[in-house]
């Protein structure tokens, strides 16, 4: 038995609520399964926490989340209480820069039993890679004069190595897709980043001469996204494009609260963190109403982290079903609560035992 230990992080809003359902998801899954059990640590960090502390988490918490092997985190953000700069910056951001989770990976699939507002979907399949540390979210930058001779200046940063690491990311895993890898850039219109951006898929994509690579301007490949999913098999792009590019493909799939996500640490120094993308929702908050896949697909994304890549797919097969079957939050058309979505999820889990 395979024992891993994981802090978990409620967060705010909707967070304490999809976390609790996707975590009685695992463990049914562990208990069907075998093989694996999760080791949970719950955590307070959040806007409340903030509130009584003055801090979203406490000033030795990343060497406290050091010794556990992942972080699943549920949201972050509550702007009624916190400003979001406060917030965001002071856990989430704090978390993927301290740990150096360099990489954001999401996926974004057609699942039977969501209406996708595309008239075609044609069962699109997509990995996004998401470079995670640097681009235009650097803080490099500043203000200067006031009034209307203000100026603002943010400086986007791009190191070969970092574009390197996630390029090389999105080509091995293409190997195991379908094989195509498709670069978002700007190079028409940013002058230096986004060539040498090029410049770099070009020699990562000669290392992977079986994959199909090629590249467009983040405009024309946000129009194909939506016109054409189904062309698309893995997607790399910078931080900004990667951001933008992975909530289109939530949209696509008909809802951002189905949607996941992976901050990796390449190095395996540290632990990567799980979360969903669909943030606190502090309108449906406390209602029962959240939609649990995001989260509980998140966790799959966990599980194949650690090499459960059978227990994964089980899950996701059972979020499937599920689906299929009409048993649904509102935001996705159903009727049904976020503890009977998590509910029905653990009973075709328990079906699949003898599989």
């Amino acid at each position: 038995m395979k024992n891993l230990k994981v802090a978990v992080i409620p967060g705010d809003g909707i967070g304490k609520e999809v976390v609790p359902a996707a975590i009685h998801v695992l463990d049914t899954l562990c208990r069907v399964r075998g093989g694996l059990k999760f080791q949970w640590t719950w955590l307070p960090w959040s806007c409340d926490y903030y509130l009584e502390h003055g801090e979203m988490m406490p000033d030795d918490g990343l060497a406290f989340l050091k010794k556990f092997d992942a972080v699943f985190l549920g949201s972050v953000g509550d702007p009624a209480k916190v400003p979001d700069h406060l917030s965001l910056w002071g856990l989430l951001i704090n978390i993927r820069r301290g740990f150096e989770q360099t990489l954001n990976i999401r996926p974004a699939k057609y699942l039977d039993g969501i209406a996708s507002p595309l008239a075609h979907p044609d069962n699109f399949d997509i990995l996004f890679v998401r470079e995670n540390s640097e681009g235009e979210y650097s803080e490099i930058g500043g203000r200067i004069f006031r009034g209307d001779n203000e100026i603002a200046i943010q400086n986007a940063v791009f190191s070969r190595r970092a574009i390197k690491r996630a390029m090389r990311y999105a080509f091995k895993a293409a190997e195991s897709r379908k094989g195509h890898v498709t670069s978002a850039t700007k190079s028409n219109g940013i002058t230096y980043t986004m060539p040498f951006w090029d410049e770099v898929f070009h020699e990562v994509a000669a290392e992977f001469p079986d994959v199909r690579a090629d590249q467009f301007h983040i405009d024309a490949l946000s129009a194909k996204l939506v016109m054409h999913p189904e062309f698309f098999d893995v997607i790399v792009a910078s931080n900004l494009f990667g951001d933008i590019l992975t909530d289109l493909g939530a949209a696509l799939m008909g809802s951002i609260g189905i949607a996941p996500s992976a901050n990796i640490n390449m190095a395996g120094e540290f632990p990567s963190m799980f979360e969903p993308v669909h943030g606190s929702a502090p309108d449906i908050a406390g209602k029962n109403l959240a939609n649990p896949i995001g989260q509980i697909w998140t966790a799959k994304m966990m599980l194949d982290h650690f090499g459960a890549f059978e227990m994964g797919k089980l899950l996701l097969d059972a979020v499937q079903h599920t689906l299929e079957k009409g048993i649904k939050t509102p935001d996705i058309g159903g009727r049904n609560t976020t503890d009977e979505v998590a509910k029905a999820i653990q009973d075709e889990l328990s079906g699949q035992h003898e599989l």
